[in-house]
């Protein structure tokens, strides 16, 4: 007996290690797991969401610093990451020094990070002398529009669920992925993230 139960018992383990890994191995080749840009959701972008992936962008207004009308099809032919911030916001102002980094180091005509405030009309110029002031003159000034339609830019987006969010949009006006919260967009994560949709 005690012979028997000698080689009955490895050979249990091994085939239930070996049932382990057949299972495992199963899982992460599913045809469910091909989405190219959610391998980067670890780390820094473990929330990233692309569940809109390659929808078309909406064509909401917003405005610039002067006040001119503007839409993503304005940067038509560039990948945009398009942050919706606020000064009341302390996660936005943390992340905003990144966001400038990031566009340091990869803004070209083919890439730009475009920040756009959501505080309100009467806090205008302040928004603008802070966001100087967090991203060192990096990145322009956008706003949603004063008319009551200007927070259509947010909800279209898919940013109603709070702030910071950033959206990656691709050089033909199409949804990349969403990520809802403060992240460093100068990490690992982040810049592969941006170098993959550049590259494709």
């Amino acid at each position: 007996m005690d012979q028997f139960l000698r080689y009955t018992i490895p050979a249990m383990i091994v085939g239930i290690v070996i049932a382990v890994l057949f299972w495992v191995f199963s899982a992460s080749s599913k045809p469910g797991n091909t989405n190219p840009v959610a391998r980067y959701a670890t780390g820094e972008l473990e929330n990233l969401d692309t569940t809109d992936l390659g929808m078309p962008a909406t064509e909401a207004t917003f405005v610039n610093s002067v006040g001119q009308t503007v839409t993503y099809g304005d940067f038509s032919g560039k990948t945009v990451l398009v942050n919706f911030w606020a000064t009341w916001c302390g996660p936005c102002e943390r992340e905003m020094p990144s966001l400038a980094a990031l566009q340091t180091a990869r803004g070209s005509d083919e890439f730009e990070v475009v920040t756009i405030s959501v505080d309100s009309p009467e806090d205008r110029t302040y928004a603008i002398q802070r966001l100087e002031e967090l991203s060192g003159g990096v990145l322009d000034f956008y706003m949603i529009s004063e008319d009551p339609s200007g927070w259509d830019i947010i909800y279209e987006s898919g940013a109603g669920g709070g702030f910071p969010t950033s959206i990656l949009i691709d050089a033909d006006g199409s949804y990349i992925a969403k990520l809802e919260g403060e992240a460093d967009w100068t990490s690992y994560e982040a810049i592969g993230l941006v170098d993959a949709v550049l590259k494709n």
